[in-house]
């Protein structure tokens, strides 16, 4: 599998649902809580092309966008292709 990153916030419901989805599938993922630290949420607007909200989700380095975005590359059948190796 490939690594997966996902900026969170506590209590984000979006965060939660892409979470809840990307446990569903059986992968693992690294939670980065950009909440109490500035450089860490400048990192993830750098990373995410000046996408402010959370949770922006990266798949093998790749920005696949917010829990909606993940949501529709599960729902287009193409997000299973993304965390194979």
């Amino acid at each position: 599998m490939k690594t997966i990153e996902i900026y969170t916030t506590p209590y984000c419901p979006y965060c939660l649902a892409a979470k809840r989805l990307l446990t569903a599938k059986g992968v693992g993922f690294t939670e980065i809580d950009v909440s109490r630290d500035p450089d860490l949420r400048k990192a993830m607007i750098a990373r995410a092309g000046g996408r402010r909200t959370v949770p922006q989700i990266f798949i093998g380095g790749q920005h696949v966008g917010g829990s909606d975005d993940l949501h529709d590359l599960d729902a287009r059948k193409a997000l299973d292709p993304m965390l194979a190796d």
